[in-house]
């Protein structure tokens, strides 16, 4: 589920310089936001997907039809504001301008709820993710959450900010938030009750379960657009909860695809051979708990 929905524009440059032209190599436009990379790295992995969320206006259009041109099932709902672009400018590296997106008004949202229930009745896990738009109360995650868990799926939370903290109130399955967003969250990790899954970049992830605390690191830096790393590790996680896997299989999913993901030029896009071939090396191993 993406709530706040973009065109993702993938502008790619020699070097990228502050307070200068700059001369585009090559240009990719897409439908994007984090549910939509998480769904289509799922289905590229052979998972049954639905992608669902809030997109409107012209750009809206052209987020749909991308959608179905690249075969990912999808229930959206329309809103009256034009969806967001969202422009990452990649030189090994890179730096991503996001837009904040249209207000969502509260007949919307109100909408949107009725619709993200039946879609739950459904599914068996229901991923969350990305900013919310404006127009949003920080709580609309944890409304969303507990939504899925009347309906019997599990949920994976993967935000930033207030919708981290308030969303991982409400007790999902999976939170997976970046190192970053965990820090500038406000989010106790000792509160967190399911599964804590703490992207650390090219450092892989740090989980704490009931079971205990581990340690996942790829066995190779992969370098290249990091932009939806984060995405694939979500996708991995989501996977694991519809396939009950363990935790210690699952990280090593997680961590796998990520860097998978890192060696493609867009976001929401898995090397499957590169997956296959460190899937196998990714170190896993308990360790003390950080918090």
């Amino acid at each position: 589920m993406t709530l706040n929905t973009a065109l993702d524009v993938t502008y790619t440059v020699d070097k990228l310089a502050p307070h200068t032209s700059h001369r585009v190599r090559s240009v990719r436009r897409r439908a994007g936001g984090k549910g939509v990379n998480v769904a289509s790295v799922l289905q590229r992995l052979g998972t049954e997907v639905l992608a669902t969320g809030l997109c409107g206006g012209s750009a809206g259009i052209h987020f749909l039809a991308d959608l179905h041109e690249r075969g990912i099932p999808s229930a959206f709902l329309r809103t009256a504001g034009d969806t967001r672009q969202s422009i990452a400018v990649i030189d090994g590296d890179a730096t991503v301008f996001n837009e904040p997106g249209p207000e969502v008004t509260p007949a919307e949202w109100a909408a949107f709820q009725d619709h993200f229930r039946e879609l739950c009745a459904g599914a068996d896990v229901a991923v969350l993710s990305g900013s919310l738009p404006p127009g949003l109360g920080g709580d609309a995650y944890a409304v969303l959450i507990a939504h899925a868990h009347a309906a019997g799926a599990a949920t994976v939370l993967d935000a930033s900010g207030a919708a981290l903290r308030l969303g991982a109130a409400a007790g999902p399955s999976v939170v997976k938030p970046n190192a970053a967003e965990l820090a500038g969250s406000g989010l106790d990790p000792r509160t967190v009750t399911g599964l804590l899954a703490v992207s650390r970049g090219a450092a892989g992830l740090t989980a704490v379960t009931p079971a205990g605390c581990w340690l996942a690191r790829p066995p190779e830096v992969v370098e290249g657009n990091p932009t939806g790393a984060g995405d694939a590790a979500a996708a991995a996680l989501a996977l694991a909860l519809a396939s009950k896997t363990s935790w210690p299989d699952a990280l090593s999913d997680a961590v796998a695809l990520s860097a998978s993901a890192v060696a493609t030029p867009v976001a929401g896009e898995i090397d499957l051979p590169l997956y296959q071939r460190l899937r196998p090396h990714v170190i896993v191993r308990e360790t003390p708990c950080p918090w």
